[in-house]
């Protein structure tokens, strides 16, 4: 099993894009990518637009080689319902659009299928379901909290197995943070993890310091209870500059933990917790356009 992140927050913008090629299929998971529309009171600096157009560029070209398409719920950093094209003559498995969901995730959810309508070869709903592949199975879980609650809505949890190798992707589970979003990834004991981290970078106000505290506890016990070598953790926790100083005892458990950067084998580059220093070391006239989308 190969797996390729495209895109994501380690590398400059707010995205979980991943392909995951197996002997029998290739898949892509949350094809889209976005940028944070405001951020220390400033929009998007020109260099995260430019980082915006090279990995929708990737993700094109990987969703266009990809047999499957996952869309694990509907914020525009997951999906984006502008680009129907990508999802034509393609296996599509999607969160479901009408249970387990709040408001704004079922209308987006109703225009994206709309969208891609008569598109796919196959669509299906995936909360809960196993589908199969010659020796390639994909599981998703039950709908899970989008964070610690239901505010922001539901997710659906992948697990990818090939024979021996196994592979989870937890999308938007900021932590994780409950018992839901932890068991599913022990139960699948997978080999690889990209887990979407703690919501660090807006702590005291969106995000508790008792939140993070729990998922740091949930994150040393899926390292202690499963047969996990490589941990990638990304995307909500990678907004935070200090992200290591939030997560310092995962570091300690013996395993490897690295960013999708870093999984990559490249360099951290936090382009929008840097923005700030972005538009100081490189002013910009006048204001950004508007981004492409905005995750919640």
């Amino acid at each position: 099993m190969k797996i390729i992140p495209i895109a994501a927050d380690s590398l400059g913008t707010r995205s979980m894009a991943t392909f995951v090629k197996t002997d029998d299929c290739n898949i892509c998971i949350d094809p889209s990518v976005s940028l944070g529309p405001k951020r220390y009171g400033l929009p998007p600096h020109p260099m995260e637009y430019e980082k915006l157009d090279e990995h929708w560029k990737g993700i094109r070209e990987y969703a266009g080689k990809s047999d499957i398409l996952i869309l694990t719920h509907y914020h525009y950093d997951h999906h984006d319902p502008d680009t129907p094209e990508i999802y034509r003559d393609k296996t599509v498995f999607i969160k479901h659009p009408e249970e387990n969901i709040n408001r704004s995730q079922k209308v987006r959810a109703a225009y994206f299928l709309k969208q891609i309508n008569g598109m796919p070869e196959k669509l299906e709903y995936a909360d809960g379901r196993e589908f199969s592949f010659g020796n390639t199975t994909i599981r998703f879980s039950d709908a899970v909290f989008h964070g610690t609650g239901n505010r922001l809505g539901y997710v659906v949890e992948v697990s990818i197995r090939e024979g021996g190798d196994c592979f989870v992707f937890t999308s938007d589970v900021e932590g994780p943070n409950t018992k839901e979003q932890t068991e599913f990834i022990i139960t699948e004991n997978p080999d690889t993890a990209y887990l979407d981290g703690p919501l660090s970078y807006m702590l005291g106000y969106r995000y508790s310091y008792e939140s993070l505290a729990g998922a740091v506890e949930n994150i040393l016990r899926i390292l202690k209870e499963t047969d996990m070598e490589k941990l990638i953790i990304d995307h909500h926790l990678l907004r935070d500059m200090n992200w290591k100083e939030k997560i310092a005892r995962v570091f300690e458990a013996g395993k490897e933990v690295l960013t999708a950067a870093e999984f990559q084998g490249t360099s951290n580059n936090l382009l929008e917790a840097r923005r700030k220093e972005l538009f100081k070391e490189h002013p910009v006239r006048g204001s950004a356009c508007m981004v492409k989308g905005v995750e919640e």
